[in-house]
């Protein structure tokens, strides 16, 4: 005579270093009482309340499965072989006053009906998509340029975006040490130019509209109609003055 059995198969939830429970019924779909035994091919690992007991017709009894702790946690891809049997038999009207004990006692094995439910490892209660404990595929990654980076990242160096960042990082900083440098020379030529004005005491004139600077052409006759008096030293600085002159001015 045939229980019902609810699940069909009992899937134990991680962690496993603590105690876990799960609730088994036993429904009697008859119209006499059946008497039930649960086994188990574990028994040290696994705590069966009631492990035996009746079942009257038209009823259920709950059975409490505990699947003691285990001192370290099995990996992930660890597949579970353990197996209960539920045994079923009728109680007749002659062994109704019979214990459970005398009753098993006096049933012929061919009267016994059996079932099996097989036993599931599953990931944590919460998680998405808790399931049977699976080999878990670890995610590939690499590293580019020192920083982990995912398959869809990895790319050759030459077209990596981390490359070219690189790359421009690299010529904007050359570049900006380039403008610095002349904008350091230009400071100074335009402080010796200063002092250069300073030490010849010489200024720029306003010139009117339609007028032409005429200071260094001035002075260069000048100093082509005085060289013959004049040292040859002097020759020489006044013949510098008049190219510095025509440089800054024109």
């Amino acid at each position: 005579m045939s229980v019902e059995i609810d699940p069909q198969e009992l899937g134990f939830h991680r962690p496993f270093t603590v105690e876990v429970s799960e609730t088994l019924k036993i429904r009697n779909p008859n119209t006499t009482p059946v008497a039930f035994k649960v086994k188990t091919t574990a028994p040290k690992q696994y705590c069966v309340r009631p492990n035996s007991g009746r079942v009257e017709p038209g009823k259920e009894v709950e059975v409490q499965v505990i699947l003691q702790a285990m001192k370290t946690e099995p990996p992930l891809d660890t597949r579970c072989r353990d197996k209960f049997l539920v045994q079923s038999v009728p109680i007749t009207g002659d062994k109704e006053f019979s214990n459970l004990t005398a009753i098993w006692d006096s049933m012929d094995k061919s009267q016994v009906v059996e079932k099996k439910i097989r036993v599931v490892f599953l990931s944590p209660r919460g998680t998405v998509g808790a399931g049977p404990s699976q080999l878990e595929t670890p995610k590939r990654s690499s590293t580019v340029n020192g920083t982990d980076a995912t398959p869809d990242e990895i790319k050759d160096d030459a077209g990596s975006p981390s490359v070219l960042a690189n790359a421009a990082a690299a010529a904007s900083t050359a570049a900006s040490a380039t403008y610095d440098e002349l904008k350091v020379q230009l400071e100074k030529a335009q402080q010796t130019i200063s002092q250069l004005q300073d030490q010849s005491g010489l200024r720029q004139r306003k010139t009117g509209a339609g007028e032409e600077k005429s200071a260094p052409a001035q002075l260069a006759q000048q100093v082509r109609q005085g060289t013959e008096g004049v040292p040859i030293q002097m020759t020489a600085i006044l013949c510098l003055l008049s190219f510095l002159l025509a440089y800054l001015f024109f």
